[in-house]
């Protein structure tokens, strides 16, 4: 090259790059950026009381828009549009601008996730606050439009799906009817809440081809005479929780999940939150990536894949739930076996079958275990800020599996909803491994 040519090359790149270009800086502010991201995002779902369907779909879209972002630091890397359902071709950076992608992904992210909560306003200000820091940090003003104005056009264009996906259009839809059938689920105390997300099965999944798709069956028949398989299970329940030992309690208190449990005392009622099953293995995925040390693009990759494996992992089986409205363990034994009877857990406001914490936890470690590893042992400290010590596993595998058993030992789902479940996430899980494809 001749000298000319080199100080043209050098001019251009300074040019490019500005005197307040920090990309050392940058690089190292952005570590860990994803797990952090979706850490805020949990506090503002919990607070948001977001039921565990829908705290699903938020992680999806959000974690979607991250990979969008960030995706263009890899040529090797493929976008989601034209993977996944009804998400069309996606904005590409233009020639000849600069760009820097974690802010790309940083921006698509927050504005997605602004636009799914209540509280936007909290996620406003955490954008805003990372923004005034990459900006204090030193970045080329060129780079910095060029960056934020891509991630905006990823934002809506992901929303534009979100939009017509199903979500708004399910609240016009009839409530859940009530019945006198025995063996069709009611109200329980002591909030006795109606059914919640009765039409959830009509949102348009991700990746999968239907929400029946992977359909596990219907549940034993119901049936209140004491030698029947029904009577059977329900007995299970029973006398599981009237015999509970410490360590099964742990597990039970460990798995809950619930995002709103009441408690009563006296005329007083009070709530309180907590994460959703959902948003549980989107912790242990972002405590494994910190432990990592992952890179922004691997993060979102796994986020991502995770994300939308959850979400559809619900989809399929609020259409069994629904198809199949089973009574609750608390309400038939009350009726058939122990007036007096509850369970260690308070049972959610939604029918039996299938479990959702077995669906969502067997696809989540069907995902985490095909990225990951089969026998990845790891401490999982997600429910510490919620006041319970963390536990250790040998697997992801051994950890769905307990989260799926939990519901057994807390006293809110029959033995067959709970391997059945892990049936139907697994499939869920294996499935959406094999169609989407980050690389090239």
């Amino acid at each position: 090259m001749k000298l000319s040519s080199l100080l043209l090359f050098v001019l251009i790149v300074i040019s490019a790059c500005g005197p307040n270009h920090n990309q050392e800086g940058l690089d190292a502010y952005f570590e860990g950026s994803i797990s952090t991201y979706n850490r805020k995002l949990t506090d503002v779902i919990v607070a948001d009381i977001f039921t565990p369907p829908v705290a699903s779909r938020i992680y999806a879209y959000a974690n979607i828009a991250a990979y969008e972002g960030i995706r263009f630091q890899d040529d090797s890397k493929q976008s989601l549009g034209g993977q996944l359902n009804d998400l069309d071709n996606l904005s590409k950076p233009e020639a000849n601008k600069a760009y820097y992608y974690p802010l790309t992904s940083l921006v698509a992210f927050t504005d997605v996730a602004k636009s799914l909560v209540f509280d936007l306003e909290l996620i406003d200000n955490m954008q805003k606050e990372l923004l005034s820091d990459v900006q204090e940090i030193g970045i080329d003003k060129k780079t910095y439009e060029n960056s934020v104005s891509l991630g905006e056009k990823l934002g809506k264009e992901i929303l534009a799906r979100a939009s017509k996906d199903g979500y708004l259009r399910r609240t016009a839809l009839p409530r859940f009817s009530i019945s006198d059938d025995p063996g069709r689920w009611k109200p329980t105390p002591p909030d006795y809440m109606e059914a919640i997300e009765p039409h959830w099965r009509t949102i348009k999944p991700f990746v999968l081809d239907s929400a029946g798709q992977f359909d596990p069956g219907l549940p034993t028949q119901f049936d209140s005479t004491e030698s029947s398989k029904f009577y059977k299970e329900a007995n299970e329940v029973y006398e599981t929780v009237k015999n509970i030992d410490s360590a099964k309690l742990e597990v039970a208190k460990f798995w809950d999940c619930n995002p709103n449990i009441s408690t009563t005392n006296g005329h007083v009622m009070y709530f309180q939150q907590q994460i959703s099953p959902g948003g549980h293995w989107m912790h242990i995925a972002a405590q494994i990536l910190d432990e990592q040390k992952a890179g922004v693009l691997e993060s979102a990759e796994t986020m991502s894949l995770l994300g939308v494996t959850i979400a559809d992992a619900f989809i399929s089986c609020w259409d069994q739930k629904y198809k199949s409205s089973l009574t609750r363990p608390e309400t038939y034994i009350n009726q058939y076996i122990d007036q007096d009877w509850q369970p260690i857990l308070q049972t959610p406001a939604f029918p039996e079958h299938t479990s959702g914490h077995s669906v969502a936890s067997s696809a989540a470690a069907t995902v985490l275990t095909h990225l990951f590893g089969e026998n990845y042992s790891f401490v999982d400290a997600t429910e510490v800020p919620y006041g319970l010590p963390p536990r250790s596993f040998q697997s992801f595998w051994g950890a769905a599996e307990e989260a799926a058993i939990s519901r057994l030992y807390g006293g809110i789902h029959y033995r067959p909803a709970i391997e059945l479940g892990i049936q139907q996430g697994k499939a869920v899980g294996s499935y959406i491994i094999k169609k989407i494809k980050s690389d090239k």
